[in-house]
């Protein structure tokens, strides 16, 4: 048996825009448009209405690998995928994988929209090959995944979409095939089956399945697959470990600094607002770029058109991937400086001490909320900005890995004289 799961060699889709096909077209329409297609081309130059979607793609996926497959909307994951799972066929290159192929691409994907949700798990069971047996010993634990119990008698038509992509992956991947194949469906989901699904992942990978995962989130890339591939316009740009390439990508993302100082839109109709976000170092200067010896603040203007008890403000620093870092809250102070704020503009400022975080770029996240839980007209902007810290004191520079930058207490004590 091979050791390659998946071999992708030169592969290429080509899609025709604005082209519509129609079988049923008289003969003197089909020779017009023959005619005036070939007075269409251009020497040299492809066609106004030819797109290509996947161009020269290549890679090999050893068995038991997890790979992620990221990249900008359009990029061509969707169509890669899709041409693994024999979904459509490539104009260009051709694609072998080595073994049973599970997939789940789209809601709904696979199954029959008349029959059941038991019916569709019998069914995708039969598709791979599996005996009645065999899919009969994983059902309860498809449907207890699911979670969708008493309508598993339901035909799937009726389905939210929320329950098809639950039953869709549980029949993916408890049916056990030896590769499959994730596209970004997971995101239809909520918070909890997301990180039920990440887990399960977890669990094919370590089983020696072949996993191919697509997503915008950078944070389940870094976390389930070693490897990422990186697409751009339809051509491979990257292939690599995933800590090199998931921050090629983000850097490539044409995500600006700024100039640190951020103004927000007001809007008078609201009680409270964020209207403006500053950057400051040590010495009071308004920069993105700080260092790590020293430090940080966050100065955020509060406009309050009405006296609002309980109002508190929310910061988050986020790694680009957006994982979370760090996390913190006026309530963190007693009292809190924004309890029962006069009306008028006010300055609240925030201090990330030095040796606190490493080098990188970090999102900056604000809100506003209510510590009694009632719904103020306020305003919550989000991702507001970004920073970036450098290490230019220590010797390896930037290049010391993790999210802090704490100088711990080292010693050395001789114990030599006492024997220990």
């Amino acid at each position: 048996m091979t050791d390659i799961a998946i071999t992708a060699t030169g592969l290429g889709k080509k899609y025709k825009i604005g082209v519509r096909r129609d079988p049923y077209g008289r003969l003197t329409e089909v020779l017009w448009s023959s005619m005036t297609s070939v007075f269409k081309r251009t020497k040299g130059k492809p066609r106004a209405d030819e797109f290509w979607a996947l161009r020269d793609v290549s890679f090999d996926v050893p068995r038991g690998s997890v790979v992620g497959v990221i990249g900008r909307n359009g990029a061509g994951k969707s169509t890669l995928l899709k041409i693994l799972s024999r979904i459509t066929e490539p104009t260009l290159g051709t694609a072998e994988l080595h073994g049973r192929v599970g997939s789940l691409l789209e809601v709904g994907t696979g199954f029959h929209q008349e029959l059941t949700g038991r019916e569709n798990v019998l069914l995708s069971g039969a598709i791979l090959g599996m005996k009645r047996v065999e899919i009969a010993r994983k059902f309860d634990e498809i449907v207890a995944f699911a979670d969708i119990g008493r309508f598993i008698d339901t035909p799937v038509k009726r389905y939210s979409s929320g329950m098809k992509v639950r039953l869709g992956f549980a029949v993916a991947a408890f049916l056990e095939p030896e590769i499959l194949l994730i596209d970004e469906v997971l995101a239809v989901g909520d918070l909890a089956f997301q990180e039920k699904c990440i887990g399960k992942m977890n669990d094919v990978a370590g089983h020696g399945r072949t996993l191919m995962f697509v997503s915008h989130n950078m944070g389940a890339i870094s976390s389930l697959c070693p490897t990422t591939i990186w697409l751009a316009e339809g051509k491979v740009r990257l292939i690599g470990k995933t800590t090199d390439v998931v921050p090629e990508f983000v850097r490539a993302a044409g995500l600006d600094l700024g100039a640190g100082d951020v103004i927000i839109d007001s809007d008078e109709h609201r009680e409270a607002q964020i209207s403006r976000v500053r950057f400051l170092s040590a010495s009071g200067e308004v920069t993105p770029v700080g260092e790590c010896s020293d430090s940080l603040t966050i100065e955020m203007r509060l406009d309050v058109r009405r006296r609002l008890r309980g109002l508190y403000a929310y910061l988050e620093i986020r790694l680009p991937t957006g994982t979370t870092v760090l996390m913190s809250d006026s309530l963190d102070t007693t009292p809190n400086p924004l309890d029962d704020l006069s009306l008028g503009q006010h300055v609240v400022t925030v201090t990330i001490p030095a040796r606190t975080l490493a080098p990188g770029k970090y999102d900056v996240w604000v809100s506003l909320a209510s510590i009694s839980g009632r719904e103020f007209n306020v305003h919550n902007p989000g991702v507001v900005g970004s920073f970036r810290l450098h290490d230019s004191r220590s010797d390896r520079g930037d290049a010391r890995p993790g999210f802090f930058s704490v100088l711990l207490d080292w010693r050395a004590t001789d114990v030599s004289a006492s024997g220990g």
